[in-house]
């Protein structure tokens, strides 16, 4: 283990705390929302900040790169060991659409702390997050009297992760060069709770499809045509209804080809959570699980493929009745994927079960949108286990392990880079990401400081023994 003195660290932390907020607080006020055209000056902006402050941090090479969209932040840092690993610190700088009205209760872009809470957009999602690296690598060469890191360190920082992240995968495939590294961090994620710190593993892949049904050239009378010809709102709600079998299982053939099984150690330690599945009920707005049989909640939402009717229209929509046979109709379709699915594969499997549904006089276009892919960690990666005693370290207790179940650009990283990723981030539930009165709780912030203090010595020592 890293020898780095955890109280010269801590104490490193506390006595740069204050204007280490201050400078996060005047990040905060800079409204870098990439989904409004008008604020692209204010995405620059936060470009600029950013990289301004890396370069006063002791970063020796700082660029802001230009995409078709929003700027990127680049920098690195060399560790001047010639058997240092190199890790890439992925996160975004631009931040969701906010507005007082919206419910906050002070102007989100006004950062103000109530109690030992930071309330502003971004203020978890993501700029707290990425910031916490400044202080860190300062505090890991305060502790250790180094003028370099123990790694390669670099730096991507996205500016329109918030609109999709629709030109990162070109960005990384053209700075793929630049940006190799052994291991990527993802610090844009949360733990489970303040008194439960936990390490995501990986995240779920997603595609998108929209199935339209065309039949009659025009919308004609039920009583005259009706029961004689094919109807593509019925062909519609058969689609939907074959989409499962009775035990909640994807009933498309080839649907769950090759995914990556989730092994009994990590089903122990999802079981291990103090998971509320009432209060998760809560959380969700709903009545009852439901799912594919054999496998609890937290296992069916972060390591088991999924199908979802997003939506599902045709024919008259309007008061009252109007007895037709519409001409057409569209079902909207996401399928999440788990490590080992292709979204390739999946589109080729969705095509033919659709194909096989609908019936002759009815023409079935079938749409897909960019995809998403799955990426996984496994818990012995040597990487991993570095992340899960800088972070016990910093909390002084042990670390669990989840994932996610939503999608991000994090596998455009593994795969491009081909290094694994791994999700270090402190952010909890209740900072209400994307949501009005958006925090994050100060002390935590500060353990992810602390976490990547230890990291980057940890790395460096158990690296070169990986396997």
């Amino acid at each position: 283990m890293s020898q780095t003195p955890d109280s010269a660290v801590r104490t490193y932390i506390e006595q740069h705390r204050a204007a280490f907020l201050d400078d996060l607080t005047a990040w905060l006020r800079i409204p870098s929302v990439s989904a409004q055209p008008d604020h692209a000056p204010d995405v620059r902006r936060s470009a600029d900040w950013l990289a301004a402050k890396l370069t006063a941090t002791g970063f020796p090479t700082v660029e802001v790169w230009p995409t078709e969209g929003a700027p990127a932040v680049f920098a690195e840092w060399p560790s001047g060991d010639p058997e240092a690993p190199t890790v890439l610190v992925y996160g975004h700088h631009d931040v969701q659409p906010a507005a007082r009205e919206d419910g906050w209760d002070s102007d989100p872009f006004e950062p103000v702390v109530r109690g030992n809470r930071l309330y502003a957009r971004g203020a978890a999602d993501d700029k707290g997050q990425v910031f916490f690296h400044t202080l860190g690598v300062r505090a890991h060469l305060a502790a250790t009297g180094r003028t370099s890191p123990a790694v390669n360190l670099k730096l991507l920082i996205e500016g329109e992760e918030e609109s999709g992240s629709p030109h990162f995968r070109a960005l990384v495939e053209e700075r793929a060069d630049r940006l190799a590294a052994d291991a990527v961090i993802v610090s844009d994620t949360g733990m489970w709770s303040e008194d439960t710190p936990t390490l995501c593993t990986g995240m779920r892949g997603l595609t998108e499809c929209e199935i339209r049904l065309y039949g009659p050239d025009q919308d004609i009378h039920s009583g005259s045509f009706g029961g004689a010809v094919p109807n593509p709102a019925t062909v519609a709600g058969r689609l939907v209804a074959a989409l499962h079998d009775e035990h909640g299982r994807v009933a498309i053939p080839g649907f769950y080809d090759g995914i990556v099984e989730l092994t009994d150690r990590e089903r122990e330690l999802f079981a291990g959570l103090p998971f509320d599945e009432a209060s998760w009920l809560s959380t969700a707005k709903s009545h009852a699980t439901h799912g594919e049989a054999g496998y609890t909640t937290l296992e069916r939402i972060w390591a088991r493929p999924t199908a979802e009717v997003n939506g599902i229209g045709g024919g008259y929509q309007g008061p009252g009745n109007k007895t037709i046979i519409p001409s057409d109709a569209m079902v909207k379709l996401s399928f999440r994927m788990v490590a080992g699915q292709d979204p390739g594969h999946i589109e080729k499997a969705v095509r033919a079960w659709a194909a096989e549904q609908v019936p002759a006089g009815i023409r079935c276009e079938v749409v897909f949108g960019s995809a998403t892919r799955p990426c996984l960690t496994p818990l012995d990666h040597p990487a991993l286990q570095s992340v899960a005693r800088a972070m016990g370290r910093a909390f002084e207790k042990p670390v669990g392990y989840t994932r996610e179940g939503g999608s991000g650009p994090a596998a455009d990283l593994q795969e491009v880079l081909g290094a694994p990723v791994l999700f270090l981030g402190i952010s909890v539930p209740s900072d209400g990401w994307h949501a009005p009165n958006e925090k994050v709780e100060l002390d935590l912030l500060m353990k992810g400081v602390e976490t990547t203090a230890y990291l980057w010595g940890d790395l460096a020592e158990n690296w070169r023994h990986a396997p």
